[in-house]
Formats: C-alpha cells, structure tokens, sequence
C-alpha cells in the first residue's frame, strides 16, 4: 500500500468504522493535480445538452417546463437547517433526487455521454450536417436504424446504470448493464421493464465496471461508458455548477469572501461529485469548499484524494472494511485515480458517517422538509456537523472563514431517491425509525 496522508489516529478511526473528517493535504496545491480537466471541455458539454435540448424536450414529457434541459431545483430548508446546523448561515437543498428522466445525480453525466456518442455517429454517417442543424431530426427511422446497430455498455451500482439504460433505450440503441452485488432489485427491475440487458455480478463496483468493459472491448459494435475515466460524464456532471450559479443568483444569494459556499457531495467511484467540484471550483474558485460524503465502510474516495498523484489508489479493504452500507450508490471499494488526480488540489476534505447516520438525517429530510431520498443521498445533510468538529474547526480557522460564518450558505446535494418505489422508501423510513428509538 502507497504511503498515504493520514495520521495514524485517522487510520484507526477508519479502521474501526468511526466517523471523521479527513482535510485535504493538497488542497489548493496546483501540482498535486496532474489531470486536471480543461474548462473549455465544461462549456462544450454544457453547449451540447443545449443542442440536444429540443431532441429531449420531445422525448420526455417531464422536460417540457425546462424546455428540454436536464435540471432540478434548489430548496430553502429552514426546519432541517435549525436542527443541523451548528455554524451559522443558510442551508440549501439541491434536489437532484427529482433530476427528471433517471431521478439521481446520475442523470446529468449520463445522459450526456449517451449524447456524446449518438452525436458523433450521426455526423459521422451524414445523420447531421454539423453541430447547427436541428437535432430532433435524430429522431427518424434512419436514425433509429443507426444506434440499433450499437449496444452501450456500463457497469454501475444502480443509478447510473439506470441513465444510461432509459437514455440508451429511448434513443434506440441496444443497453446492457452490468450491476455489482449492492444493486437494489427495484433499479434491476426498472432497467429490465425498458427492455436493458442487466447482467448481475456476485461481486463489488469494480468487478462489474471490469467485466462490461472487457465484454465491450470485444465487440467493435459496442461502446463502454466508464465511469471511472469518463471526460464526458465528468463535464456532464460538472454542468451542474453553471446552472447552481444562476440559480443561486435568481435567489439572491452571494458566493463571494464574505459569503462563502459549502457544498457537501455523497461520492461514490468519483465521478459524479467530483465533475461538480470542478465546475463549482472553476466558477466560484477559492469562494466555494467542496466536501465528499462517504460511509464508513466505503471511504473509498478519502483514501484515493490521501494517495500521491498518479498512484493506484488504496482499497477499503486494505482497512479491513467491507462496503457493507445501504447507501448502495456509494458502495465503492476503490476510487477513479484517474478523478482523484482531477482535482487533488480543488477538494477541501472528505468526511464518513455510520448508517445509523444516515437513516437519522433520512428521516430528518421526511419530517422537517418532506423529503423522501435514498439512505446515500441523505449523507450529504451531516456536513456542517462534521465542519463543527475539532478538524472542521481547523479548517474554518486556516481559511480565515469563522468570522463570516454566520453569511455562509451550506448545500447537501441531494443525489437520488424520486424513483424508488413507496414501499422500498418506507421500509427506510421503517428502519430509520426503529434505529432513532
């Protein structure tokens, strides 16, 4: 195992599955951060989801009021903010458990990759002229000709498996993926009723990312969406951090010195949160710190961010744990090096909380604000908790922040939930109870 930067205390809070916040050595540190993406790379994905906006709009019903863009709002939380919220400031819902199409934060990256292939095919084979034509003209039996004659491929815990599929589908391509064991039966069930291939592995994340990748490699009709080194789901995600901006402006809230922005993102492989980190970072630069989520049996992306760059990350097993969590989205035994390098130096730090932590902010979410999301969404509700702990406080301290505090905005990037099935939500709601008694 690579030397990491850990002390030897939080080595032993990993170890014995305690909850921690973990600051980021490199934060702020250009050269620990040799992969870092190119902003012209965020203004294209987001140019292209305009393009395909009106093709969108057509094809799904619920994207009428936002004219075909994939977006989802955020939502004053006042009674939750009261109840965890010791620093002082606003706290801000991103409700992307209601991103409409696939219900998660998945949404965004996924379905923009998905675009990024069909977008190429059809230029490529004269479908488009160039990128000014109207894409709704992807649209007729010619096209649907074309992506038939392709499959995607994506291993995935769940929720993106489900972006890609729907996407995939809907455009007319052949989908087939690949679930790790920590999948819920309902998303299996969902993909096979839109006619996805799902083929279950009896192992972790990166088995299943292992296996369709090698099962597409061998069919030159096939194309594998990998999440753990995907530009094109990583600007997708990243596009999040321009709509935040204008968003946050429409309501009048400031990111600025004297208004800093806290942002806490559930992270599992990496991508996701980390293509928002980097939109948010090159929007809102020193003024916004960005925090990852992660169980404590899944700390997967706390150990790849304390790795050297370009090292292999280290393994949650390597710690004894097991990813044994019901936030099954971040049930992720290794990190994407390939992510961790991206931003080695934009992350503030990475905090674990228990499952039992969880399903109290879950049932938080429900009683105070009425929302209903996924155990791993509800993870991102602990971060001004975990900022008000000896190492938060650091931080707060190093960066010169405890004086305006009390201007601080905190957003809990609610990550997926809207498509889980009431009784699965209620036996959440059942298991929270009984854990908070």
């Amino acid at each position: 195992m690579t030397s990491l930067n850990i002390t030897a205390i939080e080595q032993q809070q990993i170890r014995s599955g305690q909850p921690l916040l973990w600051l980021n050595n490199s934060y702020q540190k250009s050269a620990t951060a040799p992969a870092k993406p190119d902003r012209a790379q965020l203004d294209d994905a987001a140019a292209r989801l305009e393009r395909f906006a009106p093709l969108l709009e057509r094809l799904f019903s619920e994207l009428e009021p936002t004219n075909g863009l994939i977006e989802s709002s955020i939502l004053v939380a006042d009674k939750l903010n009261k109840k965890i919220n010791p620093l002082g400031g606003k706290l801000l819902l991103k409700a992307d458990h209601q991103l409409p199409i696939a219900g998660s934060i998945k949404a965004r990256g996924g379905i923009h990759e998905v675009l990024c292939f069909a977008e190429q095919l059809a230029l490529e084979q004269g479908l488009l002229n160039n990128t000014n034509d109207d894409y709704r003209n992807l649209l007729n039996a010619n096209a649907r000709q074309l992506f038939a004659q392709y499959t995607l491929a994506v291993g995935s815990t769940g929720n993106l498996g489900l972006s890609i599929g729907i996407m995939a589908e809907t455009l007319g391509f052949k989908a087939v993926v690949h679930m790790s064991t920590d999948a819920k039966q309902w998303k299996k069930d969902r993909l096979r009723q839109r006619g996805v291939v799902v083929i279950e592995h009896d192992a972790d994340y990166g088995a299943a990312v292992a296996a369709g990748r090698a099962q597409a490699e061998a069919d030159p009709y096939s194309y594998f969406v990998d999440d753990e080194t995907s530009t094109k789901l990583f600007m997708g995600y990243a596009v999040a951090a321009l709509r935040l901006k204008d968003q946050l402006k429409a309501a009048n809230i400031s990111v600025d010195a004297q208004h800093p922005l806290f942002v806490y993102l559930p992270a599992g492989v990496g991508g996701a949160p980390g293509g928002i980190t980097f939109g948010l970072k090159a929007i809102f630069g020193a003024n916004v710190h960005c925090f990852f989520a992660e169980p404590v049996q899944a700390p997967c992306m706390l150990l790849g961010m304390a790795g050297a760059p370009n090292s292999s990350p280290a393994t949650v097993y390597d710690f004894g744990l097991t990813i044994d969590t019901d936030a099954d989205g971040l049930a992720v035994g290794t990190a994407s090096q390939w992510v961790c390098d991206a931003i080695r130096d934009q992350l503030s730090g990475v905090y674990t909380a228990t499952d039992s932590q969880l399903y109290q902010q879950l049932l938080q979410l429900k009683t105070l604000e009425n929302m209903e999301v996924e155990p791993s969404a509800a993870i991102g509700c602990f971060g001004p908790a975990m900022l008000n702990t000896a190492a938060g406080q650091r931080y707060l301290t190093s960066h010169q922040l405890t004086a305006d505090m009390h201007n601080s905005c905190h957003i809990a990037w609610l990550t997926g939930g809207s498509l889980v099935p009431q009784q699965e939500y209620q036996r959440y709601l059942d298991k929270a109870a009984l854990l908070n008694n």
